[in-house]
């Protein structure tokens, strides 16, 4: 494993300079995939470039990396389900109608009530990251406008209910490809890791605690108060010199003309796949346990035991199954537009898919090099445990601010962090979870950030306006973040 030395590190840096000069994280995931196996062939060009194909095939090799895609995937028909049969605008207008009750209850008490309401919003689409940003931007735009808040508010509620909300709550896509890059390094139970390494992840946490304490006090600072003093005073949702990016719809698909608007009908779908992820668990896990103590206990142990990968999956199969069901009960869709939408709707989330594809890939690749290995034999003789989790969330953050990806971030970063964390015997859950919140937390502040474009897209804000209102409050988590990690070096 540690053969390569020095060179086993190669791959990764390459990574990560060729994001950072290019900020295409496929192309430079995909030169990381490449130079490691041409390393691996003994610099023979050819080879390497045949075993990296080669590496990127193996990929399906692995039962839950294959799982996880496909329901990467799938995830796509779900959501355009929801979208077409109109169930996100029947969740809108069922939300206009509590802002109106409020409003009549108390004047100006609706501008605390709507942002609250987009922040939950946000963190009940948890799902998928792209969809959550987008939803609570285009959704809640005109009620903002309406109340006289500015879209750089919105832009920052969206982005900061988006990513942090999917990892605190890992039944998704997210949580599957994590489990799939914990199983490359050995983790025998992913899940029971990864969701032990929650209540370590505080940055995501006080990303959301923020907004929160900052909608109940009205107490913005920095440029966000300007920019909320200039729409409170002047109505203007925007600076005068922004150039605002504009996405008016969540997917390319329009809803269907001519049927009335249900919010259930995005309710029960999504509850469906929410439920049945920790049923799915408890089923695949059940009989991996051996000794039958109660019901509580077992139940509890299967959970901890059970596939993520198979979970998440049968768990959005279900729900496009419900979803069918229930479209075809109202007349809405018929089977022919359920197979079209179902393949217009894999066809978007296609390059989300082929990232997860390349990330498993140079995870796996990393593996076999050695570099996590080498890094944390390297770092023995002088780095102490204690600093440990403070140093892995520093340098992920660092890295996904640079490339815009936490999860090419968390691609990059497991691969090494594991292994050291076997070397200086650290806690396992607690350098995980800095891991991850690192990636969150640079991919929160980055201006090339994927969610941080499409929340400025959605709002229809000024990008580099969102960015600089966003980042005081961000780099406040971040701080308060990497001071409770050195903390718990040193207690835990």
């Amino acid at each position: 494993m540690d053969t390569y030395g020095f060179l086993s590190i190669l791959p990764p840096i390459i990574a990560i300079v060729f994001a950072l000069r290019t900020k295409q994280v496929y192309i430079a995931l995909l030169f990381g995939i490449w130079s490691s196996w041409v390393i691996m062939s003994d610099w023979n060009l050819i080879k390497g470039t045949i075993a990296a194909i080669e590496g990127m095939v193996n990929v399906f090799k692995s039962e839950g990396n294959t799982r996880t895609i496909m329901f990467s995937a799938l995830v796509g028909a779900l959501l355009l389900f929801i979208q077409y049969s109109r169930g996100v605008e029947g969740f809108v207008n069922k939300i206009n109608i509590l802002i109106n009750y409020f409003e009549k209850k108390q004047s100006g008490y609706s501008r605390i009530i709507v942002q609250i309401l987009a922040l939950l919003t946000g963190i009940i689409l948890f799902v998928e990251t792209s969809i959550s940003s987008l939803t609570v931007g285009t959704l809640y735009r005109p009620i903002f406008d309406k109340l006289k808040i500015s879209r750089e508010k919105l832009a920052y509620i969206a982005d900061s209910s988006s990513a942090p909300s999917s990892i605190i709550i890992p039944f998704n896509a997210w949580g599957a490809f994590i489990m799939g890059l914990l199983i490359t390094q050995g983790i025998d139970n992913p899940f029971s890791v990864l969701f032990s390494s929650i209540k370590y992840n505080f940055y995501p946490f006080l990303a959301i605690t923020i907004v929160f304490i900052l909608i109940i006090s009205k107490k913005d600072f920095g440029p966000m108060a300007k920019a909320e003093k200039r729409t409170r005073e002047t109505g203007k949702v925007l600076n005068d010199n922004a150039k605002p990016m504009i996405s008016e719809t969540i997917t390319s698909y329009q809803p269907k003309e001519g049927i009335k608007a249900k919010a259930y009908n995005m309710t029960i779908p999504l509850f469906t796949m929410v439920i049945m992820m920790p049923i799915n668990l408890a089923y695949t896990g059940w009989y991996k346990v051996e000794e039958y103590t109660s019901f509580t206990n077992h139940l509890s142990q299967a959970i901890g035991k059970g596939s993520g990968s198979s979970s998440v999956l049968y768990a959005v199969i279900t729900s496009i199954l419900v979803a069918m069901i229930l479209y075809k009960s109202q007349g809405i869709l018929k089977i022919k537009e359920m197979v079209d939408l179902i393949l217009k709707g894999i066809s978007e989330l296609m390059p989300l898919a082929l990232l997860m594809l390349f990330a498993f890939a140079i995870s796996d690749a990393c593996n076999q090099l050695g570099t996590g290995q080498y890094i944390a034999n390297w770092s023995k003789e002088w780095l102490s445990p204690e600093f440990l989790p403070a140093i892995v969330f520093t340098i992920s953050s660092f890295i996904a601010f640079s490339t815009g990806t936490s999860w090419g971030t968390f691609a990059i970063m497991i691969a090494i962090a594991i292994p050291m964390t076997t070397i200086h015997e650290a806690n396992l859950g607690l350098v995980i979870a800095a891991t991850l919140g690192g990636g969150v937390f640079g991919d929160h502040c980055s201006p090339i950030s994927d969610t941080t474009i499409i929340s400025s897209m959605a709002s229809a804000t000024d990008h580099i306006d969102h960015v600089k209102t966003q980042l005081p409050y961000a780099l406040i988590g971040g701080a308060i973040t990497t001071l409770m990690y050195l903390i718990m070096g040193f207690t835990i």
